[in-house]
């Protein structure tokens, strides 16, 4: 028997089911990955939006963390919401003890345009962070509030990018265009080429915990040891499926169907450049 393939996520939680640690553990489940988790936060939000969050201790944060790395294997590493300096500090003395692709989804900024962390916080993931990322994958707003730069135009997203990796040293970036108009395209810069990876926008509302379940297949393709380009094509074909199946579920912006990809095997839907 092969052996298991296991990814981690260090992220918050969504009690609806569509985002945050729930949408990584479904979408590992679904790549066929064997999933584990340390929660940085509860989150008591739903399709409509966020209510009230808890942050966990540091010491119960450490403690999750130290039970997965002392007793699993770790193929690969993905972070959602870490919503303060004190929490960055534990994380990346945590992950110098991984040799796992490491996928950042920079949850900083609410949909609602208010920021998740304060200035501190930016700063240090900025300096301490981001360097250690295989790949980080902010969308439009998120890489704005990064970069300090403005995006508005498929060139700026791919400036953004490579200032990302030779600014802040992370390995690689994906910038999401998810906010632009027309084809929903993102980039990938790695360090050396620029790619390209385009599907039709799909027209609905619900595409609540798209972020999440993006990144969580980008960290299940890398722990399965696909290339990072690869990776990513798939990812980007799950995380496609999965918004062109989703559900009309709750009062606001509806889950992705993250068994969607099953219906769609074998299908062409992403165009790769």
């Amino acid at each position: 028997m092969k052996s298991v393939r296991c990814a981690l996520t260090i992220a918050g939680t969504d009690p609806s089911g569509g985002a945050g640690i729930q949408a990584d553990l479904k979408t590992f489940q679904e790549l066929k990955t064997y999933g584990m988790s340390v929660i940085t936060s509860v989150v008591a939000q739903n399709t409509t939006g966020v209510r009230s969050v808890e942050h966990m201790p540091i010491s119960m944060i450490e403690d999750q963390l130290d039970v997965i790395i002392e007793d699993m294997p770790i193929h690969a590493v993905k972070t959602g919401m870490i919503a303060s300096k004190p929490m960055m500090e534990l994380i990346v003395k945590k992950l110098e003890q991984v040799d796992a692709p490491y996928v950042m989804d920079p949850v900083m900024v609410a949909t609602s345009g208010d920021s998740l962390i304060d200035e501190e916080g930016r700063n240090y993931l900025r300096q301490y962070l981001l360097p250690l990322t295989t790949l980080v994958t902010p969308n439009i707003p998120e890489t704005e509030f990064l970069t300090g730069l403005s995006i508005t135009t498929e060139e700026d997203m791919k400036s953004a990018a490579e200032y990302l990796v030779h600014e802040y040293g992370v390995d690689a970036a994906l910038i999401k265009g998810g906010h632009l108009k027309g084809q929903a395209i993102d980039f990938l810069y790695d360090g050396n080429k620029m790619h390209s990876y385009a599907s039709e926008r799909i027209d609905t509302k619900n595409t609540h915990g798209t972020g999440c379940t993006y990144s969580a297949a980008i960290a299940a393709y890398l722990g399965k040891g696909y290339p990072l380009p690869e990776a990513v094509k798939h990812a980007k074909s799950f995380v496609t499926a999965a918004i062109s199946k989703s559900f009309e579920l709750g009062e606001g912006n509806g889950p992705t169907n993250h068994w969607a990809i099953r219906e769609n095997a074998g299908k062409e839907i992403i165009h790769e450049s």
